[in-house]
């Protein structure tokens, strides 16, 4: 398939605290903390890239704090930044924080993200465009989803598949399961893990909540960390992967993102379903080996 991916959804500063103790309340816990440029549509367009892809475009709303710092390491990691600034909010920032397992909790302000506007947003970004990929931290604020919702249609217009990354457990149970499912449905592939595949259908078996996701929209990939992917399509379970080996895993704050990026690269240079999440899988391992959510620079 020749075309590239575009990529609707958000760049923040990751600020990645890795604790080897657990936190003590009042006091000091010693950690080791970086700043990393982040964002889970951010994330998912360098690790498209990473995976292969050779046009990857990303529209996304940065504060002018830190927009050329952003633009810049968008540029160098070969994605192409359509950023729009903003001047009344800041850069959308997460603290992570990542314990001696790897797993992180996030602490999320939002910031500049969720103010992505529709004036943000031309049919014009589409062409020459083979896939839509939409962050589901868009569709938890009006502002954004409107802009979301209209990237969604002009694709659907042109017959582009749209996939779409529900982003967040936590959001998703606060802004409310059914408005995301009535938003989604018909798309072409979602792509939850598994607390996210649970929350949306309210089953406890991954693979039975993929296979009830899966008559709502055409494919569904649902990401199980340390037991690989599994995909449902028309209600049944329909391939399985393994997760690829990790060395030693530091954080899995993009591990979701990479697996989303390695994926979609490989399905846009035409690999069937199981090689393409077996790329993504890849990915995802690679992040865990990664210190912040995006792959390393060329260089680093």
């Amino acid at each position: 398939m020749s075309g590239g991916l575009l990529v609707v959804g958000d760049v923040v500063t990751d600020v990645v605290a890795r604790h080897g103790s657990a936190l003590v309340h009042g006091t000091d816990t010693a950690a080791r903390i970086r700043t990393r440029a982040g964002g889970a549509g951010a994330n998912v367009a360098c690790w498209a890239v990473r995976s292969g892809c050779r046009d990857v475009r990303l529209v996304a709303r940065v504060g002018a704090d830190s927009v050329d710092w952003h633009r810049d390491l968008l540029r160098r990691a070969g994605v192409r930044g359509l950023l729009a600034v903003d001047h009344g909010a800041p850069t959308g920032t997460v603290v992570a924080l990542v314990d001696s397992a790897a797993e992180r909790t996030f602490l999320t302000d939002s910031g500049a993200v969720l103010r992505l506007a529709p004036d943000d947003w031309s049919p014009s970004m589409l062409d020459g465009i083979a896939r839509l990929h939409l962050s589901g931290y868009l569709l938890f604020a009006a502002t954004s989803r409107a802009t979301a919702l209209l990237a969604l249609r002009e694709a659907g217009r042109r017959n582009i598949p749209v996939s779409i990354d529900p982003a967040s457990a936590g959001f998703l149970a606060e802004a409310g399961v059914d408005r995301f499912l009535a938003l989604i449905e018909g798309i072409d592939l979602l792509l939850p893990n598994a607390d996210e595949a649970r929350l949306l259908t309210g089953l406890p078996e991954p693979a039975d909540a993929a296979a009830k996701l899966s008559l709502l929209v055409r494919q569904v990939v649902v990401t199980l960390g340390e037991e690989g992917a599994l995909l449902a399509t028309a209600g049944t379970v329909t391939g399985r992967v393994p997760a690829a080996p990790v060395r030693a895993a530091v954080d899995s704050t993009g591990a979701g993102d990479a697996f989303t990026g390695g994926f979609l690269a490989a399905r846009l240079a035409g690999s069937d379903d199981s090689t393409a999440m077996a790329a993504g899988c890849r990915s995802g391992a690679e992040a865990v080996m990664t210190v912040g959510g995006r792959p390393p620079l060329p260089g680093e």
